[in-house]
């Protein structure tokens, strides 16, 4: 299974499959009422840190985790922008569980289990393979998250 050729940002417009292509790609199912959406700041430092060497980092927000992505479009880009300073990609709200788990994710979880809560992250290779996994309370600034970037950026 490959990464799926079509993505949809926040705004309803096509990810050009070159903004992907050759680079590593943390891929993070957010919310923008949990108690773990402060870890956008660490998000946000990453994208910062790491950009100029590669990485990509992609926002999907998800509404199946109490319910704690209820906004529209707009209302997600202006709550992350305004009270976190997102600069990085959003996607169109979408699944990460369930029969209507979206192909992002049904390549992302593969055979393994169901996506735990808010901020679960899948680091992506540059061979467009997932290469980690990481659990919702693994923060972005995390040793092991930043290692597995650094090993996957070479």
């Amino acid at each position: 299974m490959t990464l799926p050729s079509t993505l949809t940002t926040l705004d309803g417009n096509a990810l050009s499959p070159e903004t992907l292509d050759g680079k590593v790609v943390l891929f993070v199912n957010v919310a923008s009422k949990c108690g773990l959406t402060p870890q956008y700041n660490g998000l946000v430092e990453l994208n910062k840190a790491y950009s100029d060497r590669g990485l990509v980092i992609i926002g999907v927000p998800c509404n199946q985790f109490g319910q704690q992505e209820p906004g529209s479009p707009d209302e997600i880009k202006e709550f992350t922008k305004t009270k976190y300073d997102v600069d990085f990609t959003l996607l169109e709200k979408q699944d990460v569980n369930g029969a209507n788990r979206s192909p992002l994710y049904q390549f992302l979880v593969g055979d393994g289990p169901d996506i735990g809560w808010n901020f679960g992250k899948f680091l992506v290779g540059r061979d467009g393979q997932v290469v980690a996994r990481f659990e919702p309370q693994t923060a972005p600034d995390d040793p092991s998250l930043k290692a597995a970037i650094e090993k996957a950026l070479g």
